[in-house]
């Protein structure tokens, strides 16, 4: 694979200094049942990284020495089959954080997580579920042959137990991100599309569309690199550069973790190996007030501030 960080480290962009910590961003580790192109973490199946006891422990007291945080966001890989993926939804919730699950739709049908669905309504976890388009050719040339059904039946599933029924309490987000090297589109019409062609053509609800930039990095930023677009793609991003989303982006709010204990100001920083220049490991920063330190950039910055910009809750504007 080729590497994207020396590319990414000199940059213009913008010094960031962080808001109060509001949400604890786990990466549980980086096995997947999938292996797609635009993936910035390089996540598959024969990925063996997965979060430890001891990393699982230093969560909880993290956790429980930071009252600022209201939102626990488990992402991977498929974080579902990491082994403390279900104890850590359980305590969180026991403590009346919010959890969410970055799911990749497909994990619900896996043979070994059948009661998987049951669970995460059980406990409440918000969905937030990858689905880069509502056209099953788009989505299988992204994801894998079949990759469209199975996860047209996921979401099904998660339906039939109250997942993005009105008054359910029972929260369901889908994730588009472009098939090429493109901005997303607007995310209110697209969302419309969606909803349109999923309800008319399998009976699907959901409660909205999150729309995110594909970043250059990992297994996207060397697709970019090995077809020669790399610095064409970058040139988009910094042209659409928007300076109004700087107020909303992510990192300010958020603190990415990952499956050894390792902190990062976002989960892109993560997978380059960017690590937090006040403290690199969570046992370092137990009690510790965060707010007003520096933020760590790159080029690739550029692309949560591009446009309608782009974070894990979607669009910025």
């Amino acid at each position: 694979m080729l590497a994207t960080l020396p590319l990414l480290q000199d940059t213009d962009f913008p010094k960031l200094y962080r808001d109060q910590l509001t949400t604890l961003q786990v990466n549980v580790g980086y096995v997947c049942n999938q292996q797609c192109l635009h993936c910035h973490v390089n996540a598959g199946p024969k990925r063996t990284e997965t979060m430890t006891a001891e990393t699982y422990q230093l969560i909880l007291n993290f956790l429980q020495h930071t009252p600022s945080i209201q939102t626990l966001d488990l992402t991977g890989g498929a974080p579902e089959l990491c082994p403390y993926f279900r104890e850590l939804v359980q305590v969180a919730r026991e403590r009346g954080l919010r959890v969410m699950d970055r799911c990749n739709l497909t994990v619900l049908t896996e043979p070994s997580q059948q009661d998987l669905a049951a669970f995460l309504a059980a406990h409440q976890v918000e969905v937030i579920a990858s689905l880069p388009c509502y056209l099953a050719e788009n989505v299988d040339k992204q994801r894998g042959r079949g990759v469209f059904q199975r996860s047209i039946e996921g979401l099904q599933q998660l339906n039939a137990l109250g997942y993005g029924q009105p008054d359910s309490g029972l929260s369901l987000s889908l994730v588009f991100n472009p098939q090429d090297a493109s901005l997303p589109p607007p995310q209110a019409a697209l969302e419309t599309d969606y909803r349109q062609f999923l309800g008319t053509h399998y009976g699907i609800v959901f409660n909205q569309l999150l729309t995110l930039c594909n970043m250059p990095v990992q297994r996207f930023g060397s697709w970019l690199l090995s077809t020669g677009r790399f610095n064409q793609y970058l040139t988009l991003l910094k042209n659409a550069y928007r300076e109004e989303n700087l107020r909303q982006v992510m990192c300010r709010s958020l603190l990415s973790v990952d499956w050894q204990g390792y902190v990062y100001d976002c989960d892109f920083n993560q997978m380059l190996g960017l690590t937090r220049a006040n403290g690199d490991h969570l046992s370092q920063l137990l009690g510790q007030d965060l707010q007003n330190s520096s933020i760590v950039v790159g080029e690739h910055c550029y692309g949560c501030t591009a446009g309608q910009g782009s974070s894990c809750g979607g669009a910025l504007s």
